[in-house]
């Protein structure tokens, strides 16, 4: 799905095992945390796992490096001078490729709908339906990376904060003109549990409800009320908040992170039937039976967004899905690379 589709149809509708990860010294490269390899039972871990959580499966995965933090607006800066690169928020769409992901016969939106720009969270005036999310998601022409909200919004004051408006094909993009690559799934979860075993979240087991000082997450009632107890309304700068085990930044919260695999709802039963499956890529195909025209990345870690009520993203085994050409405004990533 096109970076917009959402938008678009809105407006056209009105345990771990220690492994090697011991006591290893290893120099990382500079801003990267090098992640000792090891084999965990990935998967559900809480009674609020969701269906694609299940059945938690024993995964092995090799060493790597990891960015210590998410990547910043600073070093996305970086990037695109270097290179010129235009992200897909800052390209307008093309009907005629955006047509081939959605139900047969979708009329063409109008050319004002088809300009480049993205989706913003705006938070609603009460309680609603929380399975409709068109309700907090608004498209705004002019929205990109350079300009969170909007084209009046800016990053001037922001650049130690994670770049959002990102879609996968940008993140891969910049990871690879760093000389990395995406996480697999496997890889961020394993990370993401900072060397302890069978973890809720990445802070330990300590309710959500109690850990407004852990992460940057939605405190109240999601999307209309937000009492903002961790300081941050939107995203908050990288390293605002305790690393875990492993020393990484905003495992849980301030913003998704996008991860190398592609979404298939059933991967997790195809794992379990192959015993301990060794450094997993991911499925060779995309499935989501809820959108079956669209091929999704994984995403993980949830975002200032998230709440126990809504999504409950910061759980280190909880799994989402977007469409490799979207990006929000609650969307970023950070990159790995192989030890070698």
């Amino acid at each position: 799905m096109r970076l917009l589709k959402f938008g678009m149809i809105c407006l056209l509708a009105a345990g771990c095992s220690q492994g090697d990860q011991g006591r290893e010294k290893v120099e990382a490269p500079e801003g990267m945390v090098y992640i000792p390899g090891g084999t965990f039972s990935m998967g559900a871990k809480s009674s609020e796992a969701y269906q694609d959580e299940f059945p938690s499966h024993e995964v092995s995965v090799s060493a790597f490096y990891i960015d210590a933090t998410e990547v910043t607006n600073a070093q996305f800066t970086k990037f695109v001078e270097a290179t010129g690169y235009v992200t897909i928020a800052e390209r307008d769409i093309d009907w005629e490729e955006m047509k081939t992901q959605v139900p047969e016969g979708t009329p063409e939106p109008p050319d004002s709908v088809l300009q480049a720009g993205a989706l913003v969270f705006q938070p609603t005036s009460s309680e609603v339906d929380l399975s409709d999310y068109s309700q907090w998601w608004v498209w705004t022409i002019g929205a990109n990376w350079r300009h969170p909200e909007g084209p009046e919004s800016s990053i001037a004051e922001r650049m130690n904060h994670p770049v959002v408006n990102v879609a996968w094909d940008d993140a891969v993009a910049y990871a690879q003109w760093a000389g990395k690559r995406l996480p697999t799934e496997a890889e961020w979860e394993w990370a993401s549990m900072g060397g302890r075993k069978d973890i809720k979240y990445p802070w330990g087991n300590e309710s959500a409800e109690t850990a407004s000082d852990k992460a940057n997450f939605w405190q109240g009632k999601f999307p209309y009320q937000n009492y903002v107890l961790d300081g941050f309304e939107t995203t908050a700068p990288v390293k605002s908040f305790p690393p875990n085990g492993f020393g990484l930044y905003d495992m849980a919260g301030n913003v998704w992170e996008w991860c190398q695999d592609k979404y298939d709802a059933r991967a997790y039963e195809s794992y379990q039937r192959k015993g301990v499956v060794d450094d997993p890529t991911g499925s060779p195909q995309y499935y989501d039976p809820r959108d079956p025209y669209t091929p999704k990345h994984l995403i993980r870690g949830g975002s200032f967004l998230c709440n126990d009520s809504y999504c409950s993203g910061y759980r280190v085994s909880r799994r989402m899905s977007s469409s490799k050409d979207s990006g929000f405004n609650h969307t970023g990533f950070r990159c790995v690379q192989d030890v070698k």
